[in-house]
């Protein structure tokens, strides 16, 4: 029996998806809830799994192809095992969909030409083989990655890849080249034109509405986080046996946000024409860095959240975004966003607001510094903290005695794990 496959059902701010990565071929055997497609938006990438067991009876669209809200992607024969020699060498039998009449299994000269082989190359995923090293060649890597190892002279098939799937990563390759002794392919200055995804398309037109249609100034403020760590260092363990998850610093500071954000209801608001929207919880955007760029979900009601919550959000949310099993809705929404540039080193930086949220809290690296402390000179553990905001609506004051409310909490823990 045939059975379709759909593009699942979108929602209203998203029109339609490309085509990323097709994981099967006409002829492979897919078992039920096995991923077959993985779909771009201009916010996530969704899988597509198998609703059944059987084999893939055809394909109805290429790699870069845009479909809508279900319209049938694959068709699967329910049931059906596969050939014997299915391992040989075939092309996928890919069909371009649309008006008219469909030619199964026929390649037209467009898609036989290089540039539509070109788009239909990446990124690809690679398979662990070879003892969990990727063995794709160049050709199947990401088009960030493949210019690396074009640039870096690197085998891909010799990188260990930390990707989905075992994939060899764009930092995979730069890591194998800075601990290897040798060259760098040589002296070669290859180039490469590449499309952006559409998820970098879209965040390159928030990052100018941001800019364009926000009057926006950043705050700067110093926290010690020295009790912080000596709380994480007295109670990590003990909290890690109880709720199976690290205590790590974002909770610490997302719990910080959400009670300041009740006592400074401004920073939680947002702007919508000639109003003011003041927003009566919490719902927390983390951003988050993925190969295919930045992506925020959404923690919801931070304010009734414990930290064990928190942290087991922000983790889950980390798993989904490396592996593309993040939901459009987890995207949705968000009242407050908090980036850590620390993660790379940024000592401090203005991150850019996304609207309409009307603020955004950035984290940065802790540094030994020295401070005065009691009449006496010591080290201490100290991060920049930035606070970027919608200056039409939030004054400097607001932002600086909101800036002021997240240095006290972090600095005296104890008193904002007691709710004080």
């Amino acid at each position: 029996m045939a059975t379709e496959i759909k593009v699942p059902v979108l929602p209203e701010s998203v029109s339609d998806a490309t085509i990323a990565t097709w994981h099967k071929k006409a002829g492979d055997a897919v078992a039920r809830d096995e991923n077959i497609v993985d779909l771009e938006t201009d916010k996530v990438v969704l899988e597509v799994p198998s609703t059944v067991d059987g084999v893939i009876k055809e394909l109805k669209f290429a790699e870069g192809d845009t479909v809508t809200s279900s319209q049938v992607i694959a068709v699967i024969d329910e049931g059906a095992s596969a050939p014997a020699d299915q391992g040989a060498s075939k092309e996928p039998k890919q069909d371009k969909a649309g008006g008219g009449k469909e030619d199964a299994g026929a390649v037209t000269k467009d898609e036989a030409s290089p540039a539509k082989a070109a788009r239909q190359e990446g990124p690809q995923m690679a398979k662990k083989e070879d003892g969990g090293k990727g063995a794709a060649s160049s050709a199947q890597l990401p088009p960030g990655a493949r210019f690396t190892a074009q640039k870096e002279g690197i085998d891909p098939a010799q990188v260990q890849g930390t990707g989905r799937r075992g994939a060899v990563t764009k930092e995979d390759l730069v890591n194998y080249a800075a601990g290897r002794s040798g060259g760098v392919g040589g002296g070669a200055r290859p180039e490469e034109r590449v499309a952006m995804t559409r998820i970098r398309k879209r965040i390159a037109e928030r990052l100018m509405q941001s800019k364009e249609s926000i009057a926006m100034l950043t705050s700067f403020n110093e926290v010690n986080l020295g009790k912080v760590m000596a709380l994480r260092k007295e109670l990590g363990e003990q909290f890690q046996k109880e709720h199976g998850i690290k205590l790590g610093f974002m909770s610490f500071f997302a719990k910080a946000a959400a009670n300041a954000l009740q006592r400074h209801p401004v920073v939680n608001a947002s702007v919508d024409g000639d109003d003011i929207i003041y927003h009566g919880y919490a719902d927390i955007s983390v951003a988050i860095s993925t190969d295919r760029g930045l992506v925020t979900p959404v923690l919801r009601n931070v304010e009734r959240m414990g930290f064990a919550e928190v942290e087991q959000g922000i983790a889950d949310f980390a798993t989904a975004a490396r592996e593309g099993g993040l939901k459009l809705e987890d995207l949705q929404g968000g009242t407050f966003t908090i980036t850590n540039g620390g993660t790379f080193g940024s000592l401090m930086s203005t991150p850019i607001v996304n609207p309409p949220q009307s603020a955004i809290l950035g984290m940065h690296a802790i540094k030994e510094r020295a401070i005065v402390e009691n009449g006496q000179v010591v080290a201490a553990p100290m991060m920049y903290i930035a606070l970027s905001y919608d200056h039409r609506i939030i004054d400097g004051k607001d932002a600086v005695l909101f800036l002021v409310d997240i240095k006290n909490q972090l600095e005296n823990p104890h008193r904002m794990l007691l709710g004080m």
